[in-house]
């Protein structure tokens, strides 16, 4: 029974919005899209998968009154993930497959591929990125604002410091904050989850809604990437500020607390973001869609304390731990606010396709894609909680690696593993017990609590406990805490009818059925062979429409010790372009050096990069760059 004393704001709210009615979107309106993605965020970090741990009430709130994705995945890393956002696509076709895309790579996302944001914008939409890009910048056009956005304020690499806003990486270190195509200078102290917040909130109240009429206007498509919870710098992995670590003294385990406090202020983000929307008056014709970009690095992995408990494995692992993804979408286009638990299953790729639909367009017969998109439609699906037409899921197939994995309904193929195996267990803490007690009323009164209320969607305990019942993961075995490690390494205790032959991917393929098994204990390899031998039949299959994985050597040009301790777009250079055509990559990082210091490109007398600077000793090398 509700208390009206500690609700009965939320409730006459809510009263007075249902009498009067909340302005539902005019006919032919496109909704307004918000996407925010949270970088390495583990499975169990999320209050409504069931950890009492770290509240995450204003991610909670739009959960339970929007769909919880349950049988959503990503990939297991950032750059395979981002791309497959932003293109539909698997990153076997794409070339992004293999590890990430480094700040010294002369590479980014083809520039064939047709963008989500290019998409969007033919279809009359604005469309904003803040944070984090990770697809690549050597050239300008590879860049956020050349690539289908109108905007930029960010960063290029896939990681920075939250403070200082460097990023060290292969051994060199410089700024990597920008606005649009300059170097954000004027942001430094600031930190980075305030900056990308504060610019999401100023892109929203500043967004210019009087021209939208029955017939369209200008929608907005505000991408929102942010640091958080993905570790910075080695010489400061965890950065938040001290106030928010101690909002989470109850947190067992010095990392973990870190951890906790930069997921609260992700969290107060997502709230600022809807509390902008409804204020905007936006929030009633609005799709949020809140992601993971991949599996939480658990137990020290990356220097991190994420938790995917109870699944298996971390990021950049195709084990459930490292691909099952935190996520959930909310609009009242969806469901008039009355939430649940979605088992439909869901892929990164679906998003590009989805989003299109939901705004009115067909991303399979927009002009300018290159190729078949792999991702699937699932909007009309969602808003009628209907199957969707997706039947499989594929992973990843990596054969520098030498793993790769793929879903077809209930059953699932391992191939194969990364780290020699060294990341394959179960990691903690798993969040529950008498220690904790889940906070419904942090929920129900966070910023993203009101402003649903605010729309005529209240939320209610029965409702939040119902639905977070759902959404939960369970196993078969209880876990058994092996080290006394702050992270927590769970061991489980196997019943007689779960034994089944071990698990080594690393010699033979491993078959799961994760319907019935979702932490993957239980190899059914030897049971099921005929199972076994049609999804790594499909694995080929897959495997025989792959393009080579794109990457390539550390760029010498690229350190920012050469553009003033900035990242930047070192390969724009036309003549370095133009002299270097169908030389090989030595040759051509050795030529741009010669030009940088004034020698003929092609002076043989001159053999190493030491030797160019040996010639100009004392000059640092000046940027030729032809814009």
């Amino acid at each position: 029974m509700a208390n009206f004393k500690r609700d009965g704001p939320l409730i006459i709210a809510a009263f007075l919005v249902t009498l009067v009615g909340a302005a539902p979107p005019s006919r032919g309106e496109r909704p307004h899209i918000v996407f925010i993605l949270a970088d390495d965020l583990g499975f169990n970090d999320v209050g409504f998968h069931g950890s009492d741990q770290i509240p995450t009430p204003n991610i909670d709130a739009l959960a339970y009154s929007g769909l919880i994705l349950n049988r959503y995945y990503v990939t297991a890393l950032c750059t395979p993930s981002r791309s497959a956002l932003m293109t539909g696509k698997h990153p076997i076709h794409t070339g992004m497959q293999h590890t990430v895309l480094y700040g010294g790579e002369a590479r980014g996302l083809p520039l064939n591929e047709k963008l989500l944001p290019e998409y969007l914008k033919e279809l009359g939409y604005s469309t904003h990125a803040v944070g984090k890009w990770h697809l690549g910048f050597y050239r300008d056009e590879y860049t956020p604002t050349h690539r289908g956005f109108d905007s930029h304020l960010g960063f290029w690499t896939g990681h920075h410091d939250y403070n200082d806003h460097t990023a060290m990486e292969k051994g060199w270190w410089g700024l990597d904050m920008h606005r649009n195509m300059d170097h954000a200078w004027d942001l430094h102290g600031q930190y980075s989850t305030d900056v990308f917040t504060n610019e999401a909130v100023r892109i929203i109240k500043t967004h210019d809604t009087s021209n939208r009429t029955r017939d369209g206007g200008k929608p907005l498509f505000l991408y929102v990437a942010h640091a958080a919870v993905h570790s910075g710098n080695p010489y400061n992995p965890l950065p938040v500020p001290d106030e928010a670590v101690k909002k989470v003294e109850h947190v067992k385990g010095y990392n973990r607390r870190r951890f906790a406090a930069m997921l609260q202020k992700m969290d107060e983000s997502v709230g600022m973001i809807t509390e902008a929307l409804s204020q905007k008056g936006m929030l009633q014709n609005s799709i949020i869609v809140f992601s993971t970009d991949n599996g939480g690095p658990a137990a020290g992995f990356n220097l991190n304390a994420a938790t995917n408990w109870p699944l298996r494995g971390v990021k950049n692992t195709l084990w459930e731990g490292g691909v099952r993804g935190a996520g959930l979408i909310w609009s009242p286009l969806l469901n008039n606010g009355k939430g649940r638990v979605s088992n439909q299953l869901m892929h990164i790729t679906d998003w590009l396709p989805t989003l299109i639909s939901a705004a009115g367009g067909d991303a399979f017969s927009s002009n300018g894609t290159n190729g078949k998109i792999d991702g699937v439609d699932a909007w009309r699906a969602l808003k009628e909680d209907l199957p969707t037409s997706r039947a499989e899921v594929l992973h990843n197939i990596d054969d520098i690696y030498g793993n790769a994995a793929l879903t077809v309904g209930d059953w699932k193929v391992v191939k194969g593993t990364t780290y020699q195996g060294s990341w394959d267990g179960w990691y903690g803490p798993s969040g529950r017990g008498r220690n904790f007690v889940y906070g419904m009323d942090l929920v129900m009164h966070s910023k993203c609590g009101r402003a649903l209320a605010s729309i005529g969607y209240p939320l209610s305990r029965e409702q939040m406990s119902k639905t977070r019942m759902e959404a939960q993961v369970s196993c078969d075995e209880e876990p058994v805490e092996g080290s006394s490690t702050e992270y927590g390494y769970y061991d489980y205790q196997t019943t007689e009818a779960a034994m089944e032959v071990p698990c080594e991917p690393l010699r033979s393929p491993c078959l799961f059925n994760v319907k019935d098994d979702p932490c993957e204990k239980r190899n059914l390899a030897q049971r099921f062979p005929e199972k076994l031998t049609e999804l790594l039949q499909r694995l080929d299959w897959y495997n025989s429409t792959a393009v080579p994985p794109a990457n390539l050597p550390i760029d010498p040009r690229a350190n920012p010790k050469l553009w003033q301790y900035t990242w930047t777009t070192f390969g724009n250079d036309k003549m370095v372009e133009l002299v270097t055509e169908g030389i090989n990559h030595t040759e051509r990082s050795l030529i741009a050096y010669r030009l940088e210091v004034g020698q003929e490109p092609f002076d043989h007398r001159v053999h190493s990069v030491r030797d160019c600077y040996q010639i100009k000793r004392g000059i640092s090398p000046r940027a030729v760059r032809n814009h």
